[in-house]
């Protein structure tokens, strides 16, 4: 759900050259979902830049919010688990996605300025789970790109004292270019780099989101 396509250029796919994505099965709710399978063990539903023209088309659509929980409902049978990877905003898509989902995982930088941001997500959760969905969980907060400076450790301070009441705090995930280096060769890191240590904390959150199903 994110029309940057970080994540189908990550897993292997050219965005631009994609004229089905996740965006058509939201407008038209009898296009099935354009579904790439086996990448990497998983299949995935892409995104790119169209998507944010599908974001203004949205603001004359029936029933707007509820189009992406529509979309996954003839497919979710299918899956174990279904992530939506959102955008880096709280515009029209993220709402979608929140109305579809049952639990959010929210990444949060180690640095100031994102901790601050994270209290306008919890309110918009909040409004979605008061209007929309009901079921709406937080599954757990993961402080991201942690480094031993030592900003960063009073922003991991403050993330374990105000967040931990609200869901649990997963491990930091630490700066590394091998990230970096994995997504310039659109491969996940596990593929890339079987042995990076990050790969630990990863599988603690996949552990913990295990025992939510």
């Amino acid at each position: 759900m994110d029309p940057q396509g970080s994540l189908t250029t990550f897993m292997g796919l050219e965005p631009y050259e994609l004229d089905n994505i996740v965006g058509s099965s939201i407008l038209d709710s009898e296009a099935p979902l354009a579904i790439h399978q086996n990448l990497y063990g998983v299949d995935l539903a892409p995104a790119n830049i169209t998507l944010s023209a599908v974001e203004l088309q949205l603001a004359s659509v029936m029933a707007r919010e509820a189009r992406l929980k529509l979309a996954l409902a003839g497919v979710k049978d299918s899956y174990d688990y279904i992530l939506i990877d959102c955008p880096p905003s709280l515009g029209v898509l993220s709402i979608l996605s929140l109305t579809a989902a049952n639990y959010v995982l929210i990444p949060i930088q180690t640095h100031f300025k994102a901790f601050k941001g994270t209290e306008l997500l919890l309110n918009t959760i909040k409004e979605i789970k008061k209007h929309v969905n009901p079921q709406l969980a937080i599954a757990g907060f993961i402080p991201t790109l942690f480094s031993n400076a030592s900003q960063d450790k009073v922003i991991l301070e403050a993330l374990s004292q105000q967040l931990a009441p609200i869901a649990r705090i997963y491990s930091p995930i630490p700066r590394a270019t091998a990230f970096a280096d994995a997504a310039m060769n659109r491969q996940p890191l596990a593929v890339y780099s079987a042995k990076h240590p990050s790969l630990t904390v990863l599988k603690e959150i996949a552990i913990g989101m295990d025992k939510l199903k």
